[in-house]
């Protein structure tokens, strides 16, 4: 596949918009996440609908207004997806956390399968087989687990990133499952407004306002430019995958992703401190595999329907 413009600019938005939110999560600690994903989803609301109106994005009032009620439970499961994740990202190291997030393909494909009795090809069922063994593998062997640093283990990394991978995997099958003449964009920004809504509803109750006001770095430039960049490099990230996938096959797409979740996973290990063993290493490696064959197995259908 030649490389073009957009393709290395996802990567490189990828990788800095995980490396950013990770700075500000684990480094920073700044663990209040209806305070930090609302102020992404408001930037992203306003960057797009600057956009919007300068020209650069197209998205249409008229649907947008119609779809404004309908497009509740995918906007909840948005959030709950954005919620769970900054939880889950705050505790886990990027390899962990890219790795559990893989099986939000297998919960929206579990769920497709039974609603519309799909059929597995050999090779896709031995991709989420082998995704699920990883990510259930990696939590029971997580070497800040060990028994000589068990008062150091926080389990809670997990459980939050199950329920990010629920909630990404149930926005995928509402989107499937629903016959909206939304774009990507359109949809996107009906999540961002959803967002800041409930998100701010939901700060106070949740104590992130009050926590969030103790904040020891508050102040700092570090902080503030990490979130300005954390906003931006967002809406600039989904920005640039609709336009790949304007021009690039599904399998094209998802090909090109897996490499840059690869490289995102490996200089990760340079830029944050990660604790790694060899169990935890295969089941990594196996995850991979286990995404690749996913990629292969769409090919293979693409191909069969062509």
């Amino acid at each position: 596949m030649w490389l073009k413009g957009p393709e290395l600019c996802l990567s490189l938005l990828f990788i800095a918009s995980y490396f950013t939110n990770k700075y500000v999560l684990s480094v920073l600690k700044f663990t209040y996440p209806t305070i930090f994903q609302g102020w992404q989803t408001f930037v992203g609301s306003l960057l797009l609908q600057i956009a919007w109106k300068l020209g650069r994005v197209e998205m249409r009032s008229n649907v947008l207004w119609s779809a404004k009620v309908s497009w509740i439970p995918g906007a909840l499961l948005f959030v709950g997806n954005i919620y769970a994740g900054s939880r889950a990202l705050s505790k886990l190291p990027i390899p962990f956390f890219l790795l559990l997030q893989n099986t939000s393909e297998v919960v929206a494909s579990i769920f497709l399968k039974i609603t519309r009795k799909e059929k597995y090809s050999l090779t896709k069922f031995l991709s989420v087989v082998l995704v699920l063994i990883a990510a259930v593998s990696l939590p029971l062997n997580d070497p800040q687990g060990d028994k000589f640093l068990l008062h150091k283990f926080d389990s809670g990394g997990y459980f939050w990133a199950a329920i990010h991978c629920v909630c990404a995997g149930g926005c995928k099958v509402f989107q499937k499952l629903r016959s909206y003449s939304l774009s990507d964009v359109e949809q996107q920004y009906l999540n961002y407004l959803y967002s800041v809504v409930i998100l701010m509803l939901t700060a106070h109750p949740s104590g992130d306002a009050f926590g969030a006001l103790a904040f020891p770095f508050l102040s700092s430039y570090r902080f503030h430019s990490s979130c300005c960049a954390s906003a931006i490099l967002g809406v600039s990230l989904m920005l640039v995958s609709v336009k790949m996938k304007s021009y690039l096959s599904t399998v094209q797409y998802d090909m090109w992703m897996l490499l840059t979740k690869v490289l995102a996973a490996l200089l990760s290990l340079v830029v944050f401190e990660t604790l790694l063993n060899v169990s935890t290493s295969c089941c990594l490696m196996l995850g991979v595999l286990g995404e690749a064959l996913l990629v292969y197995a769409e090919r293979n259908g693409a191909e069969m329907k062509g």
